[in-house]
Formats: structure tokens, C-alpha cells, sequence
């Protein structure tokens, strides 16, 4: 089989596919270090949080030991006197990395808050011992208060203004979509064959779900603009006016292209569902938001019509703990839809969670959420496990009790120095974007080579050799894993570069790489004209 050929068939998967399939050819040259640029997860681990975690999982113990069933079993720890005697613990153990702290959050948590101690530290210790099934299911009380208010440092740049938001903890940013879209159409506020719009180019899963025969929707595509930092042009967001369009659906900031909207575009927005467009449902992923400083989410220019996604993952280095949440405002248009519907729809909603609540008409859609997570019937075992939830809060503590941003600072620090070690091996300036994370960049291989070596040469290149022919010659030749970025729907022969998985020399090399195998291309062609 013809190289162009196997590429031919290589291009009908999911980036994520072909990159298995680049790692493959990789590894066939042992000479060569492999580099894998391709994956999104970071290599640092923040530690103070989880040092606090396993300090206060030997408070939990203790507390659970104070009156044993036996000699190896322990018991529900007692809330009464409990954060009298945790103060005891942090005073005992006042050396032991992460104590520190465990004490300023927990003062935090009072004296900020005003969550009763009592009741927050028996919440965390017994969340952390998960002796009990999660209750309430869709978030524990004082954890969900305090990651609302990280999420309203972060997403909406402190200001509290958008109002409350009802939280439902899930295992991760993707549990979090497929509950999403699971229960939106359960619960028919959207149908097969609807009109939904994606924010373009975008995470390649995201332009893959709306294909399935789960939900056959027809794609508008609203696209970010190369030429002017990938950003959404006016026209592309008055797409989103048509009131077919029952959904947008997007990631912000963007992945691959990794930069957050601009204010004026979100402001366009805003008013858009103010005015024209009351009823537009939108979907939001900000896992990246936390790498662009004073971010602000579509949540909290559009409270009332946005369902937000934030993931731990990336900004703690958690991707294996599986920490997400959703959030809804509690005064959403989505519930009112729901009280809108036809009476056949309400009928046959009331009778699919009428085993769950009393009076499920007035069942919001993130408690339908929780249920539909666990097909309705399981609703009693729902919810995130409670460890889980317990280093989510102490996640959000840290950052919340970091007046200076200090943290913030060190991890958008590592991906920028990166990023430039890329770009100066790559021989280009870096771009220049306030709105830019730097978490990936995407590297469009055609205009490189416009620039570089003329407009000829591109056009040869994009006449006489597969989309995904550099990212494949990359792995063979150099050892090098990048994604394909025509697969998130950017530009053809285009490539997605993470910044976040390898040591910062790694970058250096990628760089140089990716230079010196356009070079190869463009001797080969000056070779066959000579």
C-alpha cells in the first residue's frame, strides 16, 4: 500500500486515533527519544494541597479510631467538638508538610465563609474516610459553597454579581458532557436532528458526539478567525441569532487554538440572550480558564442560559483523579423551558423521575442531571465519590486563600517558558496574545511555509500531499508526536503542540524538528524542479 494511501485511510479517525497509530511508528526507531506533544495532560503535580489531603486523611483516621467497634474497625467520627480537636491535630503536627495549610484554610473557611467549623471539618473527615454514600448526591453542602466561590474567582473574575449557581460534582470534565447532553435530551430540550452550533476549531471528541446516532444533530460551525488571534467575528457570532440554532456549544479558552474570547465578543453575546435570543442553550468548557489572567466565563455574561463545565485536571495536575463539575444557575431559562413544554412531554417526564421526588414538575434539570447519571433507577448511589469531592475543595482552598496569585503565576509560567523555547527553536517569533492560556499552541504548517519559503511552495504543498502527511513523517522520521489539528477542524496540515506534558528541553527539539522537516520538504521540491 502507497504511504498516501494508508494516510488517505488514517485521516477518517479521531486525532486521538492516529496518534496511536503515529506512537506506533515511533517507537519502531529505538536510536531516537520518542517525544509525545500529543496529549493534554500536565507533567507537574501540585503538592500542598495533597499534602494537606494525606494529613487530613491521618486526622480522619484518628477521629474515626476515638471509639473503635473493634480493634482493626473504626467508627463514624463524632461532629461534635470535632474542629476543637482538629486544631489540636494542626497544633501537634504543626512540621508536617501541608498542615500549615490545613490551618489557613480552615480559618479561611470560617472567618470568610461563615461555614460553622463544626460542621465543615466532620464534612471533610468523614467525605474523606468514604464511609457514606454522597449526600446530598449532587454535591456535599459546604464543599459545593466553596467551590462556587473558586469558581467565581476564576470564572467569573470575582465578581459575584452573575448570582448563584447549583453545582453537581462529576468523575471529570467528560462525565460532565455526557451528563449534559444525556439529560438535555431526556428531557427534550433538544431532539435528533436539531441544530446546534460548535465553536470552531474545537476539542475533536466535541465535533464527534453531535454525529452519533444518539443525537444526529446538524452542525452549524461558528468559526474563530486565524488572522485575528483566533477570535469569533461578529458575523460568525450573529450566526447564533437564527432561531433554529437550539444549542453552542463550545471550549473557552479554545483547544487546540488555546486562547479565550475577547470581552467584546463576549458582550456581543450577552446581549444577543438578553434580546434576539432568550432561548439559546449554552455549553461552555473552561478547564483552560485558569491560564488566562482575569478570565471571564460565558457564565457570567450569560448566567441564565449557560450550563458551565470546569475540570480540575489541568491546572492541578489531576487528570487521574477525574475532578469536574457542572453548573447551572439557579434562576435558568432551562428549567423554564422545561415547565414549557407540551403536556405529552411533562406527562412522560413526571412518570421517568417520579421514583425519585415527590413532585418531579418542579424538579430543576441539574437534580435530572444527577438522576440520569445513574439511568435514573440507581439515583440513590449518584454522585461523585466523597474523596473526591474532598480534594476538589481543598483544590479550590489553595487558590482561594492565595491572595497574590502566587500559584496561578507558576503554572501559566511553566507553559510560557515552553512556549517560547518552542517558537525560538522553530525559528518565528511566538504570537502575542493577552488572551492566549500557551497550554497548546497550533501551528499552521501552511502559512509557515508561505512565509518561509513562498506562496508556491504552499500551494505545492497542499496539492500534492495528505493533511496529516507532516504530523505522519514527523513520528517517522523525527520521532516527534504531535496532533493533527485539521482533525479539531483547523486549518488542513496544521498541528496541535501541548506545552504541558514534556520537560521544557523537549520543546527545543519539537521546534527544531518541525523546522527542519518543512526544510526537507521544500528541498525535495526544489530538487525536482532543478
Amino acid at each position: 500500500m502507497k504511504s498516501s494511501e494508508e494516510e488517505r485511510g488514517y485521516e477518517a479517525l479521531s486525532p486521538f486515533e492516529l496518534k496511536n497509530k503515529l506512537i506506533t511508528m515511533a517507537q519502531t526507531h529505538h536510536e531516537r527519544m520518542m517525544l509525545n506533544a500529543g496529549r493534554g495532560n500536565p507533567n507537574w503535580i501540585t503538592m500542598t494541597p495533597r499534602q494537606g489531603f494525606f494529613q487530613l486523611g491521618l486526622f480522619a483516621v484518628e477521629e474515626s479510631q476515638r471509639k473503635p467497634h473493634r480493634p482493626r474497625l473504626g467508627s463514624t467520627p463524632e461532629k461534635k467538638g470535632i474542629a476543637g480537636r482538629f486544631e489540636k491535630f494542626t497544633e501537634k503536627h504543626s512540621d508536617a508538610p501541608g498542615v500549615g495549610f490545613l490551618r489557613e484554610a480552615f480559618v479561611y473557611v470560617h472567618d470568610e465563609l461563615k461555614i460553622d467549623s463544626d460542621e465543615f471539618i466532620r464534612e471533610m473527615v468523614d467525605g474523606i474516610l468514604g464511609d457514606h454514600y454522597p449526600v446530598p448526591d449532587r454535591m456535599l453542602i459546604s464543599s459545593e459553597k466553596i467551590v462556587h466561590k473558586y469558581l467565581e474567582q476564576e470564572m467569573c473574575g470575582g465578581d459575584p454579581s452573575p448570582g448563584k449557581f447549583d453545582l453537581f460534582a462529576t468523575e471529570g470534565g467528560t462525565a460532565a458532557m455526557d451528563y449534559i447532553f444525556t439529560s438535555l435530551m431526556e428531557n427534550k430540550l433538544l431532539h435528533r436532528g436539531d441544530k446546534i452550533a460548535l465553536g470552531t476549531p474545537i476539542f475533536t471528541p466535541y465535533l464527534e458526539i453531535p454525529r452519533l446516532n444518539d443525537y444526529e444533530f446538524v452542525e452549524l460551525e461558528i468559526h474563530q478567525n486565524e488572522n485575528s488571534s483566533w477570535q469569533y467575528p461578529d458575523s460568525e457570532i450573529e450566526k447564533l441569532a437564527d432561531p433554529e440554532v437550539k444549542a453552542f456549544f463550545l471550549v473557552n479558552p479554545s483547544n487546540p487554538t488555546s486562547v479565550s474570547i475577547q470581552e467584546s465578543t463576549l458582550e456581543t453575546i450577552g446581549e444577543l440572550v438578553r434580546t434576539k435570543r432568550k432561548d439559546l442553550i449554552i455549553i461552555t468548557d473552561d478547564v483552560y480558564a485558569t491560564f488566562v489572567n482575569s478570565f471571564r466565563s460565558l457564565a457570567a455574561v450569560a448566567p441564565l442560559n449557560t450550563i458551565l463545565v470546569y475540570s480540575y485536571s489541568k491546572y492541578f495536575g489531576a487528570t487521574g483523579w477525574r475532578l469536574g463539575v457542572i453548573g447551572i444557575h439557579e434562576d435558568n431559562v432551562l428549567d423554564k423551558m422545561i415547565t414549557a413544554l407540551p403536556e405529552k412531554d411533562r406527562k412522560a417526564l413526571y412518570e421517568r423521575y417520579s421514583t425519585v421526588v415527590l413532585n418531579p414538575d418542579k424538579m430543576k434539570l441539574i437534580d435530572r442531571m444527577v438522576a440520569d447519571s445513574r439511568s435514573v433507577a440507581l439515583h440513590h448511589t449518584a454522585g461523585l465519590s466523597t474523596p473526591q469531592q474532598v480534594l476538589m475543595v481543598l483544590f479550590s482552598l489553595y487558590c482561594l486563600i492565595d491572595k497574590k496569585g502566587e500559584y496561578k503565576k507558576e503554572a501559566q509560567s511553566i507553559v510560557t517558558h515552553r512556549f517560547k523555547r518552542l517558537y525560538a527553536a522553530l525559528g518565528t517569533p511566538h504570537p502575542e496574545n493577552q488572551y492566549g492560556t500557551r497550554y497548546y499552541t497550533t501551528i499552521d504548517i501552511l502559512a509557515l511555509a508561505r512565509t518561509r519559503y513562498g506562496e508556491e511552495f504552499a500551494a505545492h504543498l497542499a496539492k500534492n500531499y495528505e493533511p496529516i502527511d507532516f504530523v505522519w513523517r514527523l513520528a517517522d522520521e523525527k520521532s516527534i508526536i504531535l496532533m493533527d489539528g485539521g482533525g479539531f477542524d483547523a486549518p488542513s496540515m496544521s498541528v496541535r503542540v501541548s506545552l504541558a506534558n514534556l520537560p521544557n528541553s523537549a520543546y527545543e527539539a519539537i521546534g527544531k524538528g518541525i523546522s527542519d522537516l518543512l526544510a526537507d520538504y521544500y528541498n525535495s521540491w526544489k530538487s525536482s524542479k532543478s
